[in-house]
């Protein structure tokens, strides 16, 4: 007997001037989503903004000063908490320019946004997989779109060059350029002092071998004998003499 399918909220929202698809174009796929990846999840959080909005999000949250097409928050609600499941952001007017590649409506494109979004919520990672979320995004996009995938016009995966640092409260962003030569400075600085403070072990001496590695020290030439001369002994004086 199958379970009962949970209820399932989206709340839409749109800070951009262009105007976006919404409940009634992709409430269904949005359900489908969820079933297929999430199916205790009850709610996401679907937002439009411009350009200008997104660059904002990509700088505060990715440390990336340019726009993108799409930005995903995934949530980590507490034990009895209302389980959402996260909020995907999607910049309109970078859909609508990757739309005219294509030569697809901006519906579609924001379909194939929205696919992508929703996996990252699901903990899926492009940046650290060999591949397997934008697989799957393809599969998904043939499996409920009955359409071909459509290729992402923003490079997916780790630039070459690009380094995971580390932050303060324990998560990982990806950085480049003279970010990601600083870590790998600072990284090699760290193990040229971990060498240096190593103690430095005397290697052992060879078998009938005196001296370390180097020219051989040459043996000195005999002093020629030199002739002595002995004095004549002093006539001997009253006393004693020891």
């Amino acid at each position: 007997m199958s379970q009962p399918t949970l209820p399932f909220q989206v709340d839409w929202s749109s800070r951009s001037k262009m105007r976006g698809p919404r409940e009634h174009t992709l409430g269904p796929l949005m359900l489908q989503l969820r079933n297929r990846l999430a199916p205790e999840a009850q709610g996401v959080a679907l937002t439009y903004v411009d350009d200008i909005g997104m660059r904002k999000l990509n700088r505060t949250h990715r440390n990336k000063n340019t726009t993108t097409d799409v930005l995903s928050f995934p949530a980590d609600p507490e034990k009895g908490a209302f389980p959402h499941l996260g909020d995907i952001v999607i910049s309109l007017p970078t859909t609508d320019r990757m739309a005219r590649k294509f030569g697809v409506s901006r519906r579609r494109m924001v379909e194939t946004l929205l696919i992508h979004g929703f996996l990252h919520l699901c903990g899926h990672d492009h940046e650290q997989d060999n591949g397997e979320m934008m697989a799957l995004q393809a599969q998904l996009e043939r499996e409920l779109l009955q359409a071909e995938p459509l290729a992402m016009t923003l490079r997916r995966g780790r630039k070459p060059g690009s380094k995971l640092k580390k932050l303060k409260d324990g998560s990982r962003v990806v950085v480049t350029g003279r970010a990601a030569a600083a870590l790998v400075r600072r990284e090699r600085l760290r193990k040229e002092k971990k060498v240096r403070a190593k103690p430095s072990v005397p290697k052992p001496k060879a078998e009938g071998s005196r001296r370390g590695p180097g020219r051989p020290r040459k043996e000195a030439a005999p002093a020629a004998r030199q002739a002595v001369r002995r004095k004549r002994p002093a006539p001997l004086r009253s006393g004693v003499i020891a």
